[in-house]
C-alpha cells in the first residue's frame, strides 16, 4: 500500500508534533533501535495479502507467547553492547598461566577505567546471551510464522557458540572474575564482533514486532478479515478514532456500487475524524495489525490519498486554491492506473467563492464516479450540491447530527443517513459574543 507525506500527515500517523500521532500512541518499543525499526515498518504498509496474512500470524503467535519474552534484555543494554564493541581499546594477550595474570593486574591498576568499562559491558554481553537463549528456549520456533522463525533460528545459530556458553556459566557459579573476563574479552571483540552485531540488529527487529503485538492488546484491537475479492469495499462495525480518549464508534460499508460517503454536518460535530478514523483503520489493516473496530472485513488496496489539511505557499506565492486544485489533480491523475484506493477529502475547494466552489465541487465528483476502482469519501458544507447528487446511485448521504438546546449547541457526534440540514455559524458567532462586540465597537 502506498501513502504519500500528506497523507501521513493528514491522518496524524506521523506528525511534527511527536507526541500527538498515531505512531507514537503505538509505539511500545523498548529500545531506541526498536523504535526506528518500527517507525520503518509503519513508513512500508504492505504490499499484498499474502504478506499481511503473514504479518498477522507473526503478531498472534507473539501475543500467544508473550510470557516468553525476555526480560534481562534492555535498550540500555543494547547500547552498552554497541558501545563496547565500537570501544577503541586493545584486548590483552589471549595466552594463559602467568602472563594473563600479569596482564590482569597491570589492566586493573593502570588501565583501571578501561577495564570498568570491560567489566560493565560484560554484565550487559551476558544480559543479551541470556535473553536470546530463553527466548529461543522458551518459544516452539519450528511452528513459528515464516518471518518470524527466520529471526529466530537464526539468533539460535548466532548464540550457539562455546564462548558464549563458558561466559555464561562462569557467571552462574560466579566464577567470571577479572581473569575470566579479560581472557574471554579478546575472542568476543575480535572474534565475534559480526555476531554481536547481528544479535543486537535481530533483538531491535523483534522488538519492534513485540511492539505492534503490545498494541494490539493494550488497546484492544481487532484483526481485519482480508477477501480476495478484485473490487474495493470496506465494511466495518463499531469503528473508532483511537487517538480520542472517548471515542464514539460508527459502522461504515462501501463497495463499487455504492462507494462514495457523501458527509455533512456543523463544524466540529465530527466529519474529519469519522474520515481520518476510516483512513487510519484501511492504514493499520495493512500494516498487518489489529483495527480499532469491532470487526472489519476489505479487500487490498494499493494506497490512500487525502486531502484534509491544505495550505497555501506564500513563499512560491501559491494561493490556498491553487494548491486545492493541485492536489485533486495529482489525485486523479495517480487513480487512473486501474489499482483500488482510498480517496479522503475534507471541505473541498474552501479556497474560492460559494458559487466557484459548488461548480468545481460538483464537476469532480461526478468525475470520481466514473473510477469503480476507488472509494470515496468527502465532506462538505456546501449542502446545496447534495440536491444535484441526489439522483446519483453510487452516493451514500450521511451527516452528523448537532441540536440547538436553549440557544446553546450540542453534539450528540452520531451518523445518521441523509443530509445535516443545520446552519449554526451565526449562533456560534452570537454565543461567543462577536456580534455583541462588533455592536459594541465604537468608531473614531
Amino acid at each position: 500500500m502506498e501513502l504519500d507525506k500528506t497523507t501521513y500527515l493528514d491522518l496524524s500517523i506521523f506528525n511534527r508534533e511527536d507526541e500527538y500521532s498515531l505512531f507514537h500512541k503505538m509505539d511500545f518499543t523498548t529500545t531506541a533501535g526498536g523504535r526506528e525499526y518500527l517507525r520503518k515498518l509503519f513508513g512500508q504498509p504492505l504490499k499484498d495479502i499474502a504478506f499481511i496474512h503473514n504479518r498477522q500470524q507473526m503478531l498472534r503467535y507473539l501475543l500467544e507467547n508473550g510470557k516468553a519474552w525476555p526480560k534481562a534484555i534492555s535498550n540500555g543494554t543494547i547500547v552498552v553492547v554497541e558501545n563496547y564493541l565500537n570501544a577503541d581499546i586493545e584486548p590483552i594477550s589471549s595466552s594463559g598461566g602467568l602472563a594473563l595474570y600479569i596482564n590482569t593486574i597491570v589492566t586493573k591498576t593502570i588501565y583501571a577505567p578501561d577495564f570498568g568499562f570491560i567489566k560493565f559491558s560484560f554484565e550487559q554481553l551476558i544480559n543479551l546471551i541470556r535473553g536470546f537463549q530463553s527466548l529461543t528456549e522458551d518459544i516452539d520456533i519450528e511452528s513459528a510464522p515464516t518471518n518470524l522463525r527466520m529471526l529466530l533460528e537464526r539468533a539460535r545459530v548466532l548464540i550457539n557458540k562455546d564462548e558464549f556458553h563458558t561466559i555464561v556459566e562462569l557467571d552462574n557459579d560466579g566464577a567470571l572474575n577479572s581473569r575470566e573476563i579479560l581472557r574471554y574479552d579478546r575472542a568476543i571483540r575480535k572474534k565475534y564482533k559480526k555476531v554481536l552485531w547481528e544479535l543486537t540488529e535481530i533483538y531491535t527487529q523483534l522488538d519492534a514486532y513485540q511492539s505492534m503485538a503490545q498494541a494490539i492488546l493494550r488497546f484492544r484491537l481487532n484483526f481485519p478479515e482480508f477477501t480476495e475479492e478484485v473490487k474495493p469495499h470496506i465494511s466495518i462495525k463499531q469503528l473508532y478514532h483511537l487517538i480520542l480518549p472517548q471515542p464514539v464508534a460508527y459502522d461504515v460499508s462501501m463497495d463499487p456500487d455504492r462507494g462514495f460517503i457523501f458527509l455533512t454536518g456543523a463544524n466540529m460535530a465530527g466529519k474529519t475524524t469519522f474520515i481520518k478514523a476510516v483512513g487510519i483503520s484501511v492504514f493499520l489493516a495493512h500494516l498487518g495489525m489489529g483495527v480499532p473496530a469491532q470487526s472489519m472485513q476489505l479487500s487490498f488496496f494499493h494506497g490512500i490519498l487525502s486531502n484534509i489539511d491544505v495550505k497555501d505557499n506564500i513563499f512560491k506565492g501559491e494561493s490556498y486554491f491553487y494548491n486545492e486544485v493541485q492536489r485533486i489533480k495529482n489525485t486523479i491523475i495517480k487513480i487512473s492506473d486501474g489499482k483500488n484506493w482510498l480517496i479522503l477529502i475534507d471541505e473541498m475547494f474552501k479556497g474560492t467563492n460559494v458559487e466557484d466552489a459548488k461548480n468545481c465541487s460538483l464537476a469532480v465528483i461526478r468525475g470520481l464516479l466514473q473510477n469503480r476502482r476507488c472509494l470515496y469519501i468527502l465532506s462538505t458544507h456546501l449542502y446545496e450540491i447534495a440536491e444535484e447528487l441526489q439522483r446519483e446511485p453510487k452516493i451514500i448521504f450521511k451527516y452528523f447530527q448537532s441540536e440547538v438546546i436553549d440557544d446553546n449547541l450540542h453534539f450528540t457526534y452520531e451518523l445518521r443517513d441523509g443530509i445535516a440540514k443545520e446552519k449554526i455559524g451565526y449562533l456560534i458567532l452570537r454565543k461567543e459574543k462577536v456580534i455583541e462586540l462588533l455592536n459594541n465597537m465604537k468608531m473614531d
